[in-house]
């Protein structure tokens, strides 16, 4: 397993207000209504989610450098777990002409709101089951989706992850590296259900048998 980071500049472009999140409206109302995983997460208020996702060609250079560290060409296979409305997928086919791509997500209102040119090969689903035979991809990606989950699903997806990968692997979850981190994530988090330090989620992968590649984000 190695470390790698293709999302930086993504993340940290962001800016955050962390104490508006607790202060703004009840964060525990916030938090129900985005576990729904419908409008409220994807396109309604910041307060309750993204704010409103909207294509805008940033996840491109992700893909691309992705693509290239990875060796993708086309005919290989790509599946993206926790695929939103599928932005990174497409940006895939963009980035090498060629390439199959599936996603997952548990959110029907993402897919039914996804990129209409990668709509078609998404599908609903959870990610403790995937609906793929084993070793049918040659690329498999799960950004900011993993530490959703409760542990005993996210051991599952990892086992899962291994079992339908037969290439590159690499997943992105949020950690965090000190107190003021921890209490930023706490206060921004709304779906968040495993909150580890880099060192813990190197042991749970590891438990997992996860043999991929994985990136933190930090809330600084």
């Amino acid at each position: 397993m190695t470390q790698i980071d293709f999302i930086e500049n993504l993340h940290t472009g962001t800016k955050r207000d962390y104490l508006a999140r607790v202060t703004e409206r009840d964060k525990a109302e916030c938090a129900e209504l985005a576990k729904r995983w419908g409008r409220d997460y994807w396109d309604g208020d910041r307060t309750t989610g993204y704010g409103g996702m909207r294509y805008d060609g940033r996840w491109r250079p992700v893909a691309e450098k992705m693509a290239a560290h990875y060796g993708l060409k086309p005919g290989h296979r790509i599946l993206d777990i926790g695929c939103g409305k599928g932005f990174l997928l497409y940006e895939f086919t963009q980035a090498v002409p060629g390439v199959e791509v599936a996603g997952l997500d548990i959110s029907d209102y993402a897919i039914d709101h996804a990129k209409e040119e990668v709509k078609p090969v998404l599908k609903q689903g959870h990610a403790r089951e995937l609906p793929f035979e084993d070793d049918s991809f040659d690329f498999v990606v799960s950004i900011t989706t993993l530490h959703n989950l409760y542990l005993f699903d996210l051991m599952n997806a990892l086992h899962e992850i291994e079992r339908v990968g037969r290439g590159g692997k690499y997943v992105v979850v949020e950690s965090y590296c000190n107190e003021r981190e921890k209490m930023n994530l706490l206060h921004w988090q709304l779906t968040c259900e495993c909150f580890f330090t880099p060192e813990e989620w190197q042991w749970v992968f590891a438990q997992a048998g996860y043999s991929g590649d994985h990136g933190f984000i930090t809330f600084e």
